[in-house]
């Protein structure tokens, strides 16, 4: 069976219970449009656990008869982001108990589990490096390096990390070595910072770029595709 947690909000603004009209509230629930707090939801008992220890929260939410998620309104992102977890007091207390007591091995694992993902990072950003320097084989090698560095940047969003990247797909390889030649090379981070238009200061250093692509492709046209 599937389960279905009840959802608390942590409103923006003051809020007043609908039943007892108890307020401002710190949590609530939305009963058919209303405001309803904890004690009136018989959800008082429970405890509130943030979100960020990903062992204990789970373990907390198997351990607990009844649990709530707790989500907050982020305007700027315009949706509802989850905040932690309302699950009662004695299921917190155990989970506690058994996160210390294999907080070691824990640890252990998630040292295992960086050093694989920096080895893997690595790789990735070493074979973007190498790609980069098979198209555009006068670039300085330097260059080359740090492009890929920041192109494959763990978290970034960068080209390195999306699966054209990963794929080393030319286009997308091209695409960040362009992208480091605009900031890097063009007057365009100083026109978009006299009020120039993104798009505008795109195309006056348009020309300027490709000069550098370039000098930096060589002749590759006599290579092997």
């Amino acid at each position: 069976m599937d389960l279905v947690a009840p959802v608390v909000v942590e409103p923006l603004r003051r809020r007043r219970c609908s039943e007892c009209r108890r307020g401002p509230l710190e949590r609530m629930i939305v009963e058919y449009g209303r405001p309803v707090c904890l004690d009136c939801a018989d959800l008082g008992h429970l405890v509130f656990l943030r979100r960020g220890d990903t062992a204990l929260t789970r373990r907390a939410r198997e351990r607990s008869a009844l649990w709530a998620v707790v989500v907050r309104h982020n305007r700027r992102r315009t949706r509802y982001e989850r905040q932690g977890l309302l699950v009662e007091e004695a299921a917190l207390a155990r989970a506690e108990e058994a996160c210390l007591a294999d907080a070691e091995a824990r640890a252990r694992r998630r040292a295992r589990d960086a050093e694989r993902r920096a080895v893997r990072d690595a790789g990735i950003t070493e074979a973007l490096r190498a790609e980069i320097l098979l198209l555009f084989p006068a670039m300085p090698p330097e260059r080359a390096a740090e492009i890929a560095a920041h192109a494959s940047a763990k978290g970034s969003g960068r080209v390195g990390r999306t699966a054209a990247g990963r794929a080393l797909d030319r286009g997308a390889v091209t695409a960040a070595v362009r992208a480091s030649v605009r900031h890097v090379d063009t007057p365009y981070d100083s026109l978009l910072m006299s009020g120039v238009p993104r798009h505008q200061a795109r195309t006056r250093v348009g020309p300027a770029i490709d000069t550098v692509l370039r000098t930096w492709r060589a002749d590759t046209r006599t290579r092997p595709a």
